[in-house]
């Protein structure tokens, strides 16, 4: 596996040693010993998994106080845009977002640290997306970040009107009020 970060310290794209021959291919998902040498300690608890359609958006979520998660992500089908925000009060990269194709042919997986908030939007026809997270869900501890925050000014890669929201994602909050 190769670990980079991303200039979001504690921000890691994790690529996976494909080996393929005639029957398909294999590769590790996840090792933990090499996680933890290069990332640190983590403890999942929780596997996640997702289906949307082209143009979903979910997301910016995060999760508040002693409920926030760290997060291993990747795309088990399609193409996906994720987006990763540092709302880490103090950081230096607060309010600074990387966004990352994941898809079923790169294989990629994005980490994040608990302090983030989290989105991502299909760019194929359908996707299957999964998760691991190091805390349970609280949904009285869930809050977004406006997926459209002009002080963030993400570039998702699909026009606006093209975006299928939640209401919930269609109320977050602007950054200023986080």
């Amino acid at each position: 596996m190769i670990f980079t970060e991303l200039h979001i310290k504690g921000v890691w794209i994790i690529e996976p040693k494909i080996f393929t021959d005639q029957r398909g291919y294999f590769m590790e998902s996840f090792r933990k010993d090499l996680f933890e040498q290069h990332i640190g300690k983590i403890d999942f608890i929780q596997d996640n998994e997702s289906k949307s359609t082209k143009g979903v958006l979910r997301g910016l979520h995060f999760q508040k106080g002693e409920f926030a998660q760290a997060k291993l992500v990747r795309a088990l089908r399609g193409r996906v845009l994720d987006v990763v925000v540092d709302i880490r009060k103090g950081s230096l990269t607060y309010g600074e977002y990387v966004a990352v194709e994941l898809t079923e042919d790169n294989k990629k997986q994005l980490f994040m640290p608990r302090g983030m908030a989290h989105g991502f939007v299909v760019l194929s026809d359908e996707a299957i997306f999964s998760y691991k997270v190091d805390n349970v869900y609280s949904p009285t501890n869930e809050a977004t970040l406006l997926w459209n925050d002009p002080q963030l000014n993400i570039d998702w890669g699909i026009e606006e009107n093209e975006a299928v929201l939640s209401d919930k994602d269609k109320t977050g909050q602007r950054l200023d009020k986080i």
